[in-house]
């Protein structure tokens, strides 16, 4: 018997980078500008005090009684853009320590993007919990179309945007401001499918008409729900989970229990290396693919 610890690492970033991470912070570069946000993975004592490795231009300081706010040491532009490979995203700070990217994702997008293109195929994508559209931009900029549903339209609108800064606006791409639910349970209905779908659900949240959404409670029956969108020769699915009692293998096994018997699952940590030599966890994710 031998155990083996998956971890997917994209090492592509030339505009980010984790600089140091200590007592429950990472010290980050987004382009030209140093963050130093908290992350609840980072449980090991810092070398020496984050601020003395590379001063940051924000930092974002959690409350007590929840959430936080973000302490300025300069006036930061209300937004810049970082790119990887030739795409291009807006980021910016934002509530509950958020930036609008998650830069551990690029492994998922070289995934996406590989299938899509070994695929010689049309392939239409159904990008769930879209958020700032990393996986929309990834997947358009392969060839493939894609249908963008977030609750949020001030997310929407931010994927818009992301789409154009990487000259992609003229590809095939709807945008719908829907509860995910509600939105596949019509397609269903009106008998449209897709060849892919990308989830990246979060832990808890609130619909575009306050519906409640529970990752543990939800998932599984919402993903029974998805496989009912996908076409008779699906490509892929891929799930997402930053909720830390969901490890790789509860993904699997959702998958498993859930998408055709004909495909294959595997799941592992998403992670980002440091310049410390380590690497940080970033959540987790399942991978369906269709067996050829």
């Amino acid at each position: 018997m031998f155990y083996l610890h998956c971890m997917k690492i994209n090492t592509e970033w030339k505009d980010y980078e984790i600089i140091a991470t200590g007592d429950g912070e990472k010290l980050e570069r987004w382009k030209d500008v140093v963050l130093l946000r908290p992350d609840p993975q980072v449980i090991w004592h810092a070398a020496q005090p984050l601020g003395d490795v590379r001063k940051p231009d924000a930092r974002y300081i959690r409350s007590s009684s929840g959430g936080g706010h973000w302490e300025f040491a300069k006036t930061l532009p209300d937004s810049w853009v970082v790119g990887w490979r030739d795409l291009r995203f807006n980021v910016r700070p934002m509530n509950f320590k958020h930036t609008g990217l998650f830069p551990e994702q690029a492994a998922n997008w070289a995934t996406m993007i590989d299938l899509i293109k070994s695929a010689n195929r049309p392939v239409s994508v159904l990008n769930l919990f879209a958020y700032t559209g990393g996986a929309t931009v990834a997947c358009l900029s392969a060839g493939a179309s894609v249908c963008h549903v977030d609750a949020a339209k001030n997310m929407v609108d931010t994927a818009r945007e992301n789409v154009a800064l990487s000259h992609l606006a003229d590809r095939p791409v709807r945008y719908i401001v829907d509860d995910c639910r509600k939105f596949v349970a019509r397609e269903i209905r009106r008998g449209r499918r897709y060849d892919a779908i990308v989830l990246d659900p979060p832990s808890f949240g609130r619909g575009a008409n306050g519906e409640e959404w529970k990752i543990e409670r939800d998932i599984f029956d919402f993903l029974q729900l998805c496989s009912r969108v996908l076409s008779d020769d699906p490509l892929f699915v891929l799930l997402n989970s930053y909720t830390t009692g969901l490890q790789p293998a509860v993904l699997r096994n959702l998958l498993k229990l859930t998408m055709p018997p004909q495909g294959d699952v595997v799941a592992y940590e998403v992670c980002l290396p440091t310049d410390e030599g380590t690497v940080l966890p970033c959540g987790a994710s399942g991978l369906y693919t269709a067996k050829e």
